[in-house]
């Protein structure tokens, strides 16, 4: 099943702009999803479960790297969030 998911990151750095862009490059690392980036969300979409392993693999890189951090996420399962 198709997911969208519109995405916002927010670290608790005092240069905050390094890491967004970091997990929004690491976003687009994926060959599967579709990545869209917006100046107060990113909207990906894929498969739900290409989707969902995608977005857990990066938050555990993300707070590896960055520590605490808070990711708001909405879902629209069944969704072209992103036109052709």
């Amino acid at each position: 099943m198709l997911l969208s998911a519109e995405l916002s990151f927010y670290p608790f750095e005092p240069e905050f702009k390094p890491p967004i862009k970091d997990v929004i490059a690491r976003l687009h690392t994926y060959a599967d999803l579709r990545v869209e980036t917006f100046p107060t969300a990113t909207v990906i979409m894929a498969d739900h479960h290409v989707l969902m392993n995608a977005l857990s693999d990066c938050m555990a890189w993300s707070y590896e790297k960055y520590g605490r951090c808070v990711f708001v996420a909405k879902f629209l399962p069944g969704y072209a969030a992103l036109g052709d």
